[in-house]
């Protein structure tokens, strides 16, 4: 039996069926089916969503949901044979084997039997996988239309899996198979800063030293449900006596990483401007895992540096080109962002991201690509850089966001987590140690993966010294 017109959904009415008539329907299990009939139906079985559990269980491998296989029948019998019109009266169905990603499915609806005094049809169905055999079997029964439906296809708009929890885990895998790092908690005292240290060293990545009042640590850990047996804490007196113990902590070697925790930034700062500075300049990086963007961004100087002149741009590059090789990336691709992509005396952001690329060029910031000045769209578009004429290496796929001043890139940076869900972690560099910086309004999750960067830049900077 051939298909209707793809622009339009209609149906066979009861008089025009006949007994052995069928029609068909085939469709590939994508990973994306399960998570959205899983967020669709609330059924998070952990053989259709967790790999680790799955490989245990009976399968060895994720599956699919079972039902999944028996909408597709209800497509065939609500869109097609009959089609619109249709009611459902009774179905029954067996199963016999398990769907797995990438199994294709025929469905296969035939008229069995028809009753003219109510106007219901009994259907057999079948669900055969690639291989032949036999997914699923049943009947249904349906009240069938009587009149002809001829509509207009409805197109469905397009739906994007975010999958929050892999990426996360990605992010975290960074620094896999590394040791736990010390990592002074600048006055935890409150349920995201606290529990953003705790979740890092349940997952290995940290051994936390909490520096903060005591009282108000045990008393946010009580309140949460956070376990914090077994830390240790180092007792203060109030935020700036927490700031200057953890930066002192770091000086001294007890720690190899800071973490703010919930007081203000400048507090922070002002310590560690103080204590543990560098010949670089110290600056703030973002990274982004977007779930529209094709890899990782880093966007830099979004927390630290308000109106950073050429010179701070120089080393806000440098750090964050050094972050990348950290990362694995042995050429970064540095789009040096402004409003326009045209070099302009009435805009500064363009002159000083095209003299940044010329010193790139003459060895003065090394081991990245960089052009510039470039616009959002351009930096991350190729439809777009290839409509403005743009012919560029970096231009529509770029690793590294670099913005005019902390003002805009403090703004991209929390549109792209609240407007696309990017999953963020924030890292200061250019200290004598790496530091955990992230909002105060930023999840435990956000600051997990933030320590999974430091630990690994802590790794990294071990190997140095023994080199």
């Amino acid at each position: 039996m051939e298909h209707s017109d793809t622009q339009f959904i209609q149906n066979r009415t009861f008089d025009e069926i006949q007994v052995g008539d069928f029609a068909q329907l085939v469709r590939t299990l994508r990973p994306e089916d399960i998570h959205l009939f899983a967020a669709m139906s609330g059924d998070v079985n952990p053989t259709h969503v967790d790999v680790e559990y799955a490989r245990s269980s009976q399968f060895r491998e994720v599956v699919g949901h079972s039902m999944w296989g028996s909408t597709l029948i209800s497509t065939v019998l609500g869109t097609e044979f009959p089609g619109p019109g249709t009611v459902y009266v009774s179905q029954g169905l067996n199963f016999w084997r398990p769907i797995t990603i990438g199994d294709t499915l025929t469905i296969t609806v035939t008229c069995k039997e028809k009753f003219e005094h109510n106007h219901h049809i009994i259907f057999d169905c079948l669900a055969v996988n690639q291989d032949g055999l036999k997914v699923i079997d049943g009947i249904a029964e349906v009240m069938a239309p009587t009149q002809k439906i001829k509509r207009a296809r409805i197109v469905l708009p397009e739906v994007t899996i975010s999958d929050r929890e892999l990426r996360y885990r990605h992010l975290l895998s960074v620094s896999a198979g590394l040791s736990p790092i010390p990592i002074a908690v600048m006055h935890p005292c409150d349920k995201e800063s606290l529990s953003g240290p705790v979740q890092a060293a349940r997952a290995g990545l940290v051994d936390p030293i909490l520096v903060g009042p005591e009282n108000k640590i045990r008393a946010v850990a009580e309140e949460h449900g956070i376990d914090i047996k077994g830390f240790r804490i180092v007792d203060t007196e109030h935020s700036h006596a927490s700031a200057a113990t953890a930066v002192a902590m770091c000086r001294d070697g007890e720690a190899e990483a800071l973490m703010k925790g919930s007081l203000h930034t400048d507090e922070m700062m002002s310590q560690v401007v103080k204590n543990l500075r560098t010949g670089r300049r110290i600056s703030h990086v973002f990274l982004a895992d977007v779930p529209t963007y094709p890899h990782p961004l880093m966007i830099t100087d979004a927390a630290v540096i308000i109106e950073p002149t050429l010179e701070d741009k120089v080393d806000i590059i440098q750090n964050a080109i050094e972050l990348a090789h950290m990362l694995g990336l042995p050429e970064p691709k540095v789009a040096i962002l402004s409003a326009v992509e045209t070099v302009t005396s009435k805009i500064r952001s363009t002159l000083e991201a095209a003299a940044l690329c010329k010193m790139a060029d003459r060895g003065q910031i090394k081991g990245g690509l960089l052009d510039g000045p470039l616009a959002f769209d351009n930096a991350v578009s190729l439809v777009a850089a290839k409509t403005k004429g743009i012919k560029s290496v970096v231009a529509g796929n770029a690793d590294i966001l670099v913005v005019p001043d902390l003002e805009s890139g403090n703004m991209v940076a929390k549109q792209l987590e609240y407007l696309a869900n990017a999953l963020m972690a924030g890292v200061v560099l250019g200290a004598r140690v790496p530091i955990v910086l992230t909002s105060r309004a930023d999840t435990a999750e956000t600051r997990a993966a933030s320590c999974a960067v430091v630990q690994l830049m802590v790794h990294k900077k071990r190997e140095m010294l023994k080199a």
